[in-house]
């Protein structure tokens, strides 16, 4: 029934500037305009993602995007120079920048201003 219609991600935060300043400026991320939210292109924009403000928002408790790099260390070393904080989460094996390494591919963990919790991982 759906088969031939076009699907697009979306995601709440509770601060919609601020959400918008850290996926353009501090990720880099093309962001645009899109009513009562914005629209960052993933994929080289083949993958439009809505990012919506919504009162009372809880950030997942899970990850909501998955950033694929050639260089996970360059990568974190490239946000951490931006101000991000990678996440520390037991049993992950994680090296002093927050990266884990050996349980599949190398990985680190950071939140946006909402809390939604962001990774990069080798691609």
């Amino acid at each position: 029934m759906l088969s031939d219609s076009t699907a697009f991600s979306g995601f709440a935060v509770d601060d919609l500037d601020a959400a918008r300043r850290f996926y353009g400026e501090t990720l880099g991320l093309q962001v645009s305009d899109d009513g009562p939210g914005f629209v960052i292109a993933l994929n080289g924009g083949a993958r439009p993602t809505l990012v919506y403000p919504k009162p009372g928002h809880v950030p997942a408790e899970y990850t909501i995007l998955n950033f694929e790099v050639g260089d996970v260390e360059a990568t974190v070393d490239g946000l951490t120079a931006r101000g991000v904080v990678f996440e520390r989460y037991e049993g992950a094996q994680q090296d002093e920048k927050g990266i884990s390494h050996g349980l599949g591919p190398d990985i680190a963990w950071f939140k946006d201003p909402a809390g939604n919790i962001l990774s990069v991982l080798a691609t």
